[in-house]
């Protein structure tokens, strides 16, 4: 073999082992080899500028690092990345066919491969996953993260589930059959008895050109006939619901199962082109999808809500485990996928309240249950540890201690149905079970008092804990109440929210200045990636905070807060985007980190993710330091003693 070909063979071997070029098919990629150009670069030499044309290369280091840095206004350089083994760099003219926005230095003694792009572009053309690999993998060249959140590929790298996966599947209905329908001025009455006839719990309402118009039920029938509110012999249109929510033939599952969620229906109208203007073929149902999918959220929540047996719960959660995984393998987005743990983890709680009321008896006074952390941010998909409280109304101090007897005794059967559904007790416990966390209404408020007057490190842990709280069951204005309490202490209070806010600024940065993941010194993490503190924490801080000094009630979702932030601050709106789509990501790492481990997820080990992922998740670090710097200036933090 030629020497020119050994080189070959081994540009080949090393790009072979990293992305994109490893999802490249062999010849291809080959072919590819033969064209690369390999640089020497001696320490600090520059191979580009910024504002440079963009070169005819782009570039990978091959042994060595290479520098990234941006000119600030005040005309010092500011360090972007630190290019290392297998890293690609210089791909601006890849695919914005602009000038260079950053200035690469050889950090030391460095070989890079030139790879030109004239050879790739075919390749970036034909092979889509290459294509997403450049849109989620260069946060230098793209900072809003927008493609980062689209393109995920790598990120679901459990081990293939041995759950059935059918999210993915199409819904499959035989339009041969025809499909029980009338026009708009058919009586109730006949079209109840075709119903029957057909043994049909729905009638479809269209017009003469068979397009639908609305849907008639027998839920409808009951509410609206049975009930006396509308004649038999007045025509459908009277009752009928519309307009008709409209799906494809044979759309996917998940699509069908988040139009249902989301519409609040349990029909779905399928038409000739998916919109009402084209004939109607047939009906998808609730039952079509429970058929077709035993994990059906709105199965799972109705079996919480009517079970009778408790013991039953534990697992049904299970189910909602394998739900979770099958919703991320599927790419199912984040916020939905938290909108629907959040909904069956608040059913399993009130159906634990409601079992909690009927051993204990009645309760003495009028109570809420509030959720706390994570859950009380909707953002707790992993069977994580419990936070909650309870208040209870201001009735008669002389029994207080007896209402507070009953509803602790309340809290903890609560407590011990959540630990047998795999939720287990808080540590600091920080539950409604430890009376110091079940109060009434006038000790929550001067417990909030004290915290807003003075705020000592102890009072700001608790706010930050406290503040997240969400009503889940019980007598939600005790809630309102407190909320109102709360912001009319912090408008009185003024120091209150800066302290808050260096307190939000107290979490590690996750990157060393050499861009590699600050881990854990040592202990039983030693090594590992703490996500939580080091990288959701200033998020959940920054937004709370934020959200309080924008008087924002009744929002507690992180990514929620940023989108609201965004609508009030048009300045800062492209920043709070960045934030809300990069704290999605990392629930979606952590999420996956804490299945394939069967834990918190709260840990990562940088060396169990590939290269794309630590692109990925480094590319969602950037909101944290801006969001940070945001803070010191608003609340002139600098000053703050």
């Amino acid at each position: 073999m030629k020497p020119s070909n050994v080189i070959q063979e081994r540009v080949y071997e090393f790009l072979n082992t990293y992305p994109p070029f490893n999802l490249v098919d062999p010849e291809k990629l080959r072919a590819l080899a033969r064209q690369v150009r390999v640089l020497y670069l001696e320490p600090e030499q520059v191979l580009f500028s910024q504002g440079d044309a963009a070169h005819e290369h782009f570039y990978v280091v091959r042994q060595g690092s290479v520098r990234l840095e941006q000119q600030t206004e005040s005309g010092n350089p500011k360090l972007l990345d630190v290019c290392d083994e297998g890293d690609v760099f210089g791909v601006r003219a890849l695919i914005a066919k602009k000038n260079y926005s950053s200035t690469a230095t050889a950090a030391e003694e460095s070989l890079v491969y030139a790879i030109p792009i004239v050879a790739f572009e075919p390749i970036l053309t034909e092979n889509p996953q290459v294509a997403l690999y450049f849109a989620a993998g260069q946060p230098v060249q793209n900072p809003t993260l927008r493609d980062a959140q689209k393109a995920r590929i790598g990120l679901s790298t459990i081990a293939p589930s041995s759950i059935p996966l059918h999210l993915e599947d199409a819904l499959k209905i035989d339009t041969a059959k025809s499909i029980v329908a009338c026009p708009p001025d058919t009586s109730i009455r006949l079209a109840a008895q075709m119903m029957s006839d057909k043994d049909s719990s729905f009638m479809m309402v269209v017009d003469a050109e068979g397009r639908p118009l609305g849907i008639l039920t027998d839920t409808d029938l009951r509410r609206q006939v049975v009930a006396g509110y509308v004649a038999i012999d007045d025509p459908v249109k009277v009752i009928m619901s519309s307009p008709v929510i409209t799906t494809v033939p044979n759309p996917p599952m998940a699509d069908a199962l988040i139009h249902m969620i989301r519409n609040k229906v349990k029909h779905l109208c399928v038409t000739t082109d998916g919109t009402v203007n084209s004939k109607a073929l047939g009906v998808l149902t609730e039952h079509d999808l429970l058929l077709a999918q035993g994990n059906n959220p709105a199965v799972l929540i109705s079996e919480i809500r009517q079970t009778r047996d408790i013991a039953s719960l534990p697992g049904i959660r299970d189910r909602a485990e394998e739900l979770l995984l099958k919703y991320l393998e599927q790419e199912v987005s984040i916020s939905f996928i938290a909108n629907i743990i959040t909904e069956i983890n608040d059913a399993i709680i009130v159906r634990a309240l409601q079992h909690a009321e009927k051993e204990l008896g009645e309760p003495p006074v009028h109570y809420c249950w509030l959720s706390l952390g994570s859950e009380g941010r909707e953002e707790q998909l992993l069977r994580t540890d419990q936070d909650n409280a309870l208040v209870f109304e201001d009735k008669n101090i002389a029994l207080e201690k007896e209402y507070q007897d009953y509803f602790v005794k309340l809290a903890a059967i609560v407590r011990d149905i959540m630990v047998q559904c795999g939720f287990e007790k808080c540590p600091a416990d920080m539950m409604a079970s430890n009376p110091k966390w079940c109060q009434p209404l006038h000790t929550w408020k001067q417990y909030f008092y004290n915290w807003i007057h003075e705020p000592t490190e102890e009072a700001l842990m608790h706010t930050s804990i406290f503040y997240d709280y969400r009503p889940v069951y019980g007598d939600f204005s005790l809630s309102r109440q407190l909320t109102d309490y709360i912001y009319a202490n912090i408008q009185q209070e003024r120091i209150f929210l800066p302290f808050l806010a260096k307190h939000a600024l107290q979490s590690p940065p996750p990157l060393s200045f050499f861009r590699n993941f600050i881990v854990e010194r040592g202990g039983e993490h030693k090594d590992q990636f703490d996500i939580k503190l080091r990288a959701m924490t200033p998020l959940v801080d920054a937004a709370r905070v934020l959200t309080l000094d924008n008087r924002i009630a009744g929002q507690n979702n992180t990514f929620k807060r940023f989108e609201k932030l965004a609508e009030l601050e048009p300045q800062n709106a492209e920043l709070y985007r960045e934030a809300a789509m990069a704290y999605e990501i990392m629930m979606r790492f952590r999420a996956l980190n804490g299945l394939r481990n069967k834990n918190s997820g709260r840990y990562l080990n940088p060396d169990q993710l590939n290269k794309l992922e630590r692109q990925m998740l480094r590319s969602t670090f950037k909101p944290i330091s801006d969001i940070q710097e945001l803070l010191q200036v608003r609340f002139q933090l600098n000053y703050l003693g």
